[in-house]
């Protein structure tokens, strides 16, 4: 074989080496990049999701706060109420995001935190609805069970928290 072939073939052979050896290393530099992308987008959204809480919590500490007198300043109560619902609003907004996102063991969590914050919010509205009423018969009954299901939210919340720090850690 002539010098000036083996060089050629030399060069055609090393050429495709290195034009294979770059598409394989494009490919796993694409899947290394989405995989980190979809990473931060999944953790932005369950952060945003949890500020949301953070905040609608908040709100409903202070309309509990609001209903504590014997005789609440109902105007108090009712503005007070009024954020707490504007800041719902947003959680759910927030959680429509996390069940998207995924995964379903996530979206499970963020159901239960749901489903804990509106049995909360049903003793709440209940004592706002006798406050307005002037009924304190209930009141300490309702102002213990306002509490446990509160405990039960936040335990919930930090279920949410764990499952979204595993998906975050799995989509590594």
């Amino acid at each position: 074989m002539d010098s000036g072939l083996a060089a050629l073939l030399g060069a055609a052979v090393g050429s495709a080496t290195t034009l294979g050896a770059a598409i394989v290393n494009g490919r796993a530099q694409a899947r290394t990049q989405h995989a980190q992308w979809s990473r931060r987008h999944r953790r932005d959204a369950y952060a945003a999701y949890l500020g949301a809480l953070h905040d609608r919590d908040i709100a409903m500490d202070a309309v509990l706060d609001a209903l504590r007198p014997d005789a609440p300043d109902l105007s108090d109560v009712d503005e007070k109420t009024g954020r707490f619902v504007t800041l719902a609003r947003e959680v759910h907004r927030a959680a429509e995001i996390v069940i998207l996102e995924g995964p379903a063991p996530l979206a499970d969590a963020a159901e239960r935190v749901t489903h804990a914050s509106g049995d909360l919010s049903h003793v709440v509205r209940r004592m706002a609805a006798n406050a307005r009423a002037g009924d304190t018969t209930h009141k300490a009954e309702d102002t213990v069970l306002a509490a446990e299901r509160q405990a039960i939210l936040y335990r919930a919340i930090k279920d949410f928290r764990l499952a979204a720090r595993g998906a975050i850690d799995r989509t590594d």
